[in-house]
């Protein structure tokens, strides 16, 4: 299993949720990130940036990544697509970038030197500024256009796929208790609330699932807090002590890994 760094604290929840994901795809299938670009035709370099969090990767190369993989594209996408709406809301884009260049890493080279006493045409810098204006605005445009097209994609993504994401902590929330009643089966425990092994669950997320989770750390020894079925600090800084005893990417998000090693520790 790879020794994966630290995802940055500041990214959304759902952007972690796919990276996460997508890390367990290249774990499953022990691949190097040469190999990767080799497979999906993205550099080993634009992986070791969507891997680490320092930059979305496209549409085409979670694609990539599911067929590699051999996971069901049609959940990767939509994850991708909410994900990459947060990921607009903190990120803007550059003027001219587009998806697919993330591959061209050159640095610029060494500006030319001016002649001694040469100055650029006031005419030529209006035109420049007029010209940047235009590009400026129409990358709005296409931005605007490109977002109202993503979220019609995701709205049909969620009406044709059965598996729903958990939710998110509201203001509409009301306070729930949940009672574990932890018992084992076929060598795996399991506390009445969910049987689920693969289900991603990240800060703030909420419902019987996290709940599930929390009284399997309770049951490990180690306290999320209450039973309320939020994820919230106490619950993350818990599931972080459990991936750390268990030699797993300590990134405080539960996903296959995590589930694993909470529903077959032995108590401590």
């Amino acid at each position: 299993m790879s020794r994966w760094k630290e995802l940055p604290g500041e990214l959304p929840p759902h952007v972690r949720q796919l990276i996460v994901r997508l890390r367990t795809l290249k774990d499953r299938g022990e691949l190097s990130t040469r190999q990767l670009a080799v497979k999906t035709g993205y550099s080993a370099r634009s992986w070791q940036r969507y891997l680490n969090g320092r930059s979305l990767p496209p549409r085409a190369a979670v694609e990539a990544m599911a067929r590699v993989g051999g996971d069901d594209p049609a959940r990767l996408l939509a994850l991708h697509e909410i994900a990459a709406e947060r990921w607009a809301e903190g990120h803007p884009a550059p003027v001219g970038a587009r998806e697919g260049t993330a591959d061209a890493d050159a640095s610029p080279g060494p500006a030319e030197r001016r002649p001694y006493g040469r100055h650029p045409c006031p005419r030529a810098l209006v035109t420049a500024g007029a010209v940047a204006l235009v590009l400026s605005v129409s990358v709005t445009l296409l931005l605007a256009v490109r977002l109202a097209e993503t979220r019609e994609r995701l709205a049909r993504v969620r009406a044709d796929t059965v598996v729903a994401a958990p939710a998110t902590v509201s203001e509409s929330l009301v306070p729930v208790t949940y009672t574990c009643r932890p018992e084992q089966r076929d060598g795996r425990w399991y506390a009445g609330l969910s049987r689920t092994s693969d289900t991603i669950l990240a800060y703030t997320h909420v419902g019987p699932e996290v709940a599930e989770a929390q009284c399997l750390l309770r049951r490990a020894g180690i306290s999320p807090g209450d039973i309320d079925g939020v994820f919230g600090p106490r619950t993350q800084r818990a599931v972080q002590r459990v991936q750390k005893r268990h030699d797993l990417v300590v990134d405080g998000v539960i996903g296959p890994h995590t589930w694993q090693a909470l529903r077959e520790v032995a108590p401590r």
